[in-house]
């Protein structure tokens, strides 16, 4: 006779997994995608990081400065809303730094460019680069990077030049630096001028209106004339403004008609070009949708051909905007996507750890955020789980269960019975009725329903029964 006893069932311990995986992903080990190898000869990612440290060095030594003169309280960073110092503000730096006071405004220009400085209203804390600038070499790349990208930004045009072209040759210029970086050497500025040319001329070509109707030969009267190509003399001002621009954030060097990319520049344009790729290499086809459409799509594809999304939908977006969506669509009712957010931010890295900080106090998305910083500190993915607390461990197994019940098979829904951190049955329910989850009665059904040991199906039934009823 089978005994109606509920059985005092042993759970076999093993790792609670951070992911509501996807019915093909549930369970397997992640394997990790080989990062791109950058071009023979580009230095190592730690020499790399040594010479933007050496040429962001001004810049850190300000945004220091403002970190311990300019907090709440200690004083106003600027006086026209714009983050730019005010006059009393760059003589006091320049006296305690001894430095020049325009040279305290370039320095505190490039570090507002950098991240290493935010301004809020009047007043600058530092930005999270500046935290991690001597123990993390990403960091200090990225803020480089940065720099980098707002070049037109840190050395102004000069004056008088027409905006439209300043425009087009700011838009044109990715252009010229991958010929550079393709050549690996010295190019004459003559040659890219006329490679600006072209691309400048293409860029007026695309803006042209395909008129309507009938289209009049040229000559004819009356006839559109075709677009004007881009004119030399014009340009060679902006070219020299654009090349003399880079050589001030480190990107190349220019001398005797020649300009020649760095080290630093030459890997950022690699980046910027293996970005491009990773975005042009979408295969599901996720690389336009909202954050919550995205990982919709990545919920049926295996880790591998996730991350592909991952990385492609992040390439295409400024960092900030893209991990402020994720998180929002983490902040949802499907669990599934919760942990499809918190495996994009996995990819994301050191950028997303003042977001995902500041989730630490909203409760459904805090033992994700705990397991994602301890992996980000250099946690063993397989031991991470040993930062949460056991009411975080449960609330975890019955999110992680919940999107199993919405979008896996009752076959795991059982098998995530044996990663519970309790070592029994009744002490697993005992617990998940105690962590208050809302979807704790439609998890235990769930559970109920697939199991096939009828007595501790009637066990976890009942349990249901309790927490729908609120007795005990």
């Amino acid at each position: 006779m089978t005994s109606r006893i509920p059985r005092d069932s042993r759970l076999r311990l093993v790792r609670p997994r951070p992911l509501a995986a996807a019915p093909q992903a549930m369970n397997q080990r992640r394997p990790r995608r080989p990062a791109p190898r950058p071009p023979e000869g580009t230095p190592a990612r730690s020499e790399l990081a040594g010479m933007a440290r050496s040429g962001l060095a001004g810049a850190a030594r300000v945004a220091r400065w403002a970190d311990s003169a300019l907090g709440p309280g200690r004083g106003s960073a600027t006086a026209d809303g714009k983050a730019t110092l005010s006059d009393a503000t760059a003589d006091h730096a320049a006296r305690e730094l001894g430095l020049p006071v325009a040279k305290v405004r370039a320095d505190w220009d490039t570090a507002r460019l950098a991240g290493l400085v935010e301004v809020h209203g009047d007043t600058a804390r530092p930005g999270w680069r500046l935290r991690a600038w001597n123990r993390d070499d990403s960091a200090v790349l990225r803020g480089w990077v940065a720099l980098f990208d707002a070049w037109s930004l840190a050395h102004p045009e000069p004056a008088g030049q027409e905006p439209g072209a300043v425009a087009e040759v700011v838009s044109a210029m990715p252009q010229v630096l991958s010929f550079l970086q393709l050549s690996a050497g010295p190019v004459p500025v003559a040659q890219l001028l006329d490679l600006l040319e072209q691309r400048v001329t293409e860029l007026r070509t695309e803006r042209c209106e395909v008129p309507y109707g009938p289209r009049l030969e040229p000559g004819t009267p009356g006839a559109e004339p075709d677009p004007a190509p881009a004119n030399d003399t014009a340009l060679a001002p902006l070219l020299d403004w654009a090349l003399h621009a880079l050589a001030a954030v480190g990107a190349l060097t220019c001398g005797d008609g020649q300009a020649t990319l760095t080290p630093l520049g030459s890997w950022a344009v690699w980046v910027k070009l293996e970005q491009i790729c990773v975005a042009a290499q979408s295969p599901a086809g996720n690389i336009e949708q909202s954050a919550e459409g995205m990982l919709r799509g990545c919920g049926r594809l295996r880790p591998n051909a996730a991350r592909a999304e991952y990385r492609a939908w992040l390439a295409a977006r400024p960092v900030g905007s893209a991990v402020a969506e994720l998180l929002g669509a983490a902040r949802g009712e499907d669990a599934l996507l919760r942990g499809l957010a918190f495996e994009a931010l996995r990819v994301v890295g050191a950028p997303a750890e003042p977001d995902v900080r500041g989730v630490l106090d909203e409760p459904t998305l805090r033992p994700y955020a705990l397991l994602w910083l301890a992996e980000h500190d250099g946690a063993d993915p397989e031991d991470a789980h040993e930062v949460l607390t056991r009411p975080e461990a449960t609330w975890l197994w019955v999110d992680t269960a919940a999107a199993v019940a919405d979008h896996g098979e009752a076959p795991l829904l059982v098998r995530h019975l044996e990663s519970a951190v309790q070592a029994t049955v009744p002490a697993l329910l005992d617990e998940v009725r105690a962590v208050g989850h809302p979807r704790t009665v439609q998890v235990l059904v769930a559970l109920a329903a697939a199991h096939p040991d009828p007595a501790l199906a009637k066990a976890v039934r009942r349990a249901a029964f309790q927490v729908h009823t609120g007795g005990s």
